[in-house]
C-alpha cells in the first residue's frame, strides 16, 4: 500500500510499504479515507525528535473497516469508525480511570502509545492507505455512515478532543475569560470549545493574519502579538485584572514576542502572568523531555525557565498533558451530529495522499493559508 513515510529532516515521501494484517483477535483493518496531518507531525517533520527514517506518520484517522479479527465483537466489516490518536488497552489501571493517554498496556516501559509517532509504540501510522487498530472494540469510535461531515468527524481523532482538554485542565466555564496562546489547530479548537463551554470572553494570541481571522470569525478577540508583548494588550482589555483561565495551545516551540528566536518558555511565562491570581491554566501543548533542536542545552533536555516562584505568588494552578481522546470523543461526535459544533472551519486544504510532501512543506512555513490539512487516500491527484 502507499504511505506517507518519514526519510529526514524536513523530508516525506510517499513510498510502497507492506499492508497491514490482523496481528491479534482484537485488531481490525480500516480502510483509511482521511487522515490528517497534525502540528505535533511538524516536530518529527522538522528533525526536532528522536523519529528514525522509516516511520510511517499519521495518527489522527478515520475510515471504514474491511476486516476484523476472531475476537472483535462489536464492529463489523463496513461500519464508519474514528480512531483516537492514543492507543489503548482500556483495562489496564489509567484506561480504567479514564486516562487513555497514558496506556500502562500497549507501550512496554512508557505510559502511552500512539499511532504513528516517535516513542509512542510500534504502531504504524494512518497516513496510508490501511491501518490496523489493536484493541478494536475499545479504541473504534462508530460514525454515521456515508461521507456527510467527514471534515468534522476527523478532528475527533486530535485536535476537536484536545483544544476542549485543554479547556478541561484549565476548568473552563460559563460566563469566564479565556486566554488562548497559539492560533493553529489546536489553539483554535480549544477557543472555540471554550466559546462551547460558555466563557463569556476568548483571547486567541497568534501573529498569522489567516489564523487570528479565523479566532475572529468565531467570536474570539485576536491577540497579534508581531504588534508588541500580548501580556499588556490582554490586561488593557480585563480592567488591569487578566483573564480567569489560559491555554497553551503551542508547547516547546513557542517564540519570541518579535518571533526573532525561539524561547521554549515564554508561552508558559506569558500566562502566568495573563492569568489573574488564583486562576487555572492549562497546558496540551506539547512539551518533550528530549529537543535536539533546543535553542540552549536545558532546552534541550527539556528543561525550561519558568517563572514558578510568580505562579505561586499568584496562587495559580496548572493542568498538564496529552488529551484522553476517549474521554470527550463521543460527545463531541453528538455535538457534530445534533449540528451544535462544526470544527471543520479550521481545515484549510483536502488533498490526495500522493501532495503529502508538498503539504508537509506548505503547513510547516505556514505558508498559503495552510492551517489544517486532511488527506485522502483514495482522491486522485
Amino acid at each position: 500500500m502507499k504511505a506517507v513515510v518519514y526519510e529526514k529532516p524536513y523530508s516525506v515521501a510517499v513510498r510502497d510499504v507492506d499492508d497491514p494484517r490482523i496481528e491479534h483477535p482484537n485488531d481490525v483493518i480500516v480502510r483509511v479515507t482521511s487522515s490528517a496531518i497534525c502540528g505535533s507531525d511538524l516536530h518529527m517533520y522538522e528533525g526536532r525528535t528522536a523519529a528514525e527514517p522509516g516511520i510511517v506518520f499519521g495518527h489522527e484517522n478515520l475510515g471504514v473497516i474491511e476486516e476484523t479479527g476472531s475476537g472483535v465483537v462489536s464492529l463489523s466489516k463496513g461500519d464508519r469508525v474514528v480512531m483516537p490518536f492514543n492507543v489503548a488497552c482500556g483495562f489496564c489501571k489509567n484506561c480504567l480511570a479514564g486516562d487513555t493517554g497514558f496506556c500502562l498496556t500497549v507501550n512496554p516501559g512508557f505510559a502511552g502509545g500512539a499511532y504513528g509517532y516517535v516513542a509512542m509504540g510500534p504502531y504504524k501510522g494512518g497516513q496510508a492507505d490501511r491501518l490496523r487498530v489493536p484493541f478494536a472494540d475499545f479504541n473504534c469510535l462508530k460514525l454515521p455512515q456515508g461521507d456527510e461531515l467527514e471534515t468534522d468527524f476527523i478532528l475527533l481523532a486530535d485536535i476537536f478532543p484536545t483544544g476542549y482538554h485543554g479547556c478541561e485542565l484549565a476548568q473552563v466555564s460559563p460566563g469566564e475569560s479565556v486566554a488562548v496562546y497559539g492560533a493553529g489547530p489546536v489553539g483554535l479548537m480549544a477557543a472555540y470549545s471554550a466559546l462551547l463551554r460558555g466563557a463569556a470572553t476568548v483571547f486567541v494570541v497568534d501573529r498569522v493574519p489567516e489564523r487570528l481571522e479565523k479566532a475572529r470569525e468565531i467570536g474570539a478577540v485576536p491577540i497579534d502579538f508581531s504588534k508588541g508583548d500580548p501580556v499588556p494588550q490582554i490586561m488593557d482589555r480585563t480592567g488591569g485584572e487578566g483573564t480567569d483561565k489560559g491555554i497553551d495551545a503551542v508547547g516547546y516551540q513557542a517564540q519570541a514576542h518579535d518571533a526573532s528566536h525561539e524561547e521554549p518558555a515564554s508561552v508558559l511565562n506569558s500566562l502566568v502572568d495573563t492569568v489573574r491570581p488564583t486562576g487555572r491554566l492549562g497546558v496540551p501543548g506539547l512539551y518533550v523531555p528530549s529537543d535536539p533542536g533546543g535553542p540552549d542545552e536545558h532546552a534541550k533536555r527539556g528543561q525550561l525557565l519558568v517563572s514558578i516562584g510568580r505562579m505561586f505568588e499568584k496562587g495559580q494552578r496548572m493542568g498538564t498533558g496529552q488529551c484522553n481522546v476517549k474521554r470527550y470523543n463521543r460527545q463531541l461526535r453528538d455535538l457534530i451530529i445534533a449540528g451544535r459544533a462544526r470544527p471543520s472551519f479550521v481545515v484549510s486544504h483536502e488533498l490526495p495522499l500522493d501532495q503529502a510532501p508538498q503539504a508537509y512543506e506548505k503547513f510547516d512555513k505556514r505558508v498559503e493559508g495552510y492551517t489544517k490539512v486532511v488527506l485522502h487516500p483514495a482522491l486522485a491527484a
